[in-house]
């Protein structure tokens, strides 16, 4: 079976920087088409170059990356420097990118990829706010059906919120993109905080990263052992979640989760909830299901693919 393309929109972020690096290590199974950054954990300027780093860290420097929205569709712009640190990938100390930003505008290079490739065969793999997705679709209502799925981290069910009491931080950034893009009738497959909060990096998986002695193994152990500090205050956690990496290990092994499928709607309205994602997930409004809600993960099975593909670079 041929790889699956993909596009990777992304706003690192340490988590998203291991999803990245998960995707460019598996090359039998994953064909990154590009990389388009967004704003989210920090502004677009600090994600795109981020999102250039961490191709080089992987040594894939001919990986095209994309900048694209620099805020919401109709809000201010929320960050997560609290979480992720002032640069988005503190913990490592890496070098500037040389590799050059693409010219066209991330929104462009989606459209017009869906376009150009066969029907049904590019997957969209979002690991941060929908604001490029969202806009790609409203800019070219001909790529919906072109779209084979979208795969992607945000929202809870049982964990609610991490951002607010009911939302999850992707969403809430821009909750009137999610709800574009959760009504596009495009198959979802969404990795809420119920699963990723299952994903925890614990001093043991972290020191496998180290061991492997490689420069990404290291970057990434100093990545996660910052990211972590947040979430062990905040949670009392073993260590931190991984989140977007669920999204890149799901199409590389779907086994590792489960989930339901169920109806999903974005809360765009309330201020008390806002971005929440309004799971169906004891099927109790007859509304259609739109969404593969995933709820469960292999966590042991998840950190042997992980670690092992990282050796890999």
């Amino acid at each position: 079976m041929p790889p699956r393309k993909i596009i990777i929109d992304t706003d690192p972020g340490q988590d998203d920087a291991v999803a990245i690096l998960l995707a460019l290590a598996s090359p039998e199974e994953i064909e990154v088409l590009g990389i388009t950054a967004v704003a989210g954990n920090v502004p677009l300027p600090l994600t795109q170059r981020n999102a250039r780093i961490v191709c080089e860290l992987a040594g894939r420097p001919d990986t095209r990356v994309f900048a694209g929205c620099d805020k919401p569709l109709r809000r201010p712009l929320v960050t997560a420097e609290h979480v992720h640190g002032k640069t988005g990938l503190d913990g490592p100390s890496l070098p500037e990118p040389t590799m050059p930003l693409q010219d066209a505008h991330a929104v462009d290079f989606i459209v017009e990829t869906l376009r150009q490739e066969p029907s049904e065969s590019v997957t969209l793999c979002p690991l941060g706010p929908l604001t490029n997705i969202a806009s790609a679709m409203m800019a070219a209502p001909d790529i919906v059906p072109r779209i084979r799925e979208i795969v992607l981290m945000g929202g809870a069910y049982f964990e609610v919120g991490n951002i607010t009491p009911a939302a999850e931080f992707n969403i809430y950034v821009d909750p009137e993109a999610a709800d574009v893009v959760f009504s596009s009738g495009v198959p979802l497959t969404v990795m809420p905080l119920d699963v990723t909060h299952k994903a925890l990096v614990t001093k043991d998986r972290n020191d496998a990263f180290r061991a492997l002695g490689t420069t990404v193994g290291v970057a990434v152990a100093q990545m996660t052992e910052f990211f972590e500090r947040f979430d062990k205050e905040k949670y009392g956690s073993e260590g931190a979640p991984l989140h977007d990496p669920c999204v890149t290990a799901h199409l590389i092994c779907p086994d590792l989760f489960a989930g339901r499928h169920v109806n999903v709607e974005i809360e765009t309205n309330s201020p008390l909830t806002l971005g929440m994602t309004v799971a169906d997930w004891w099927r109790v409004t007859g509304r259609s299901p739109n969404a593969m809600f995933m709820g469960s993960v292999d966590d042991e099975g998840f950190f042997a693919l992980l670690t092992e593909r990282l050796g890999r670079l």
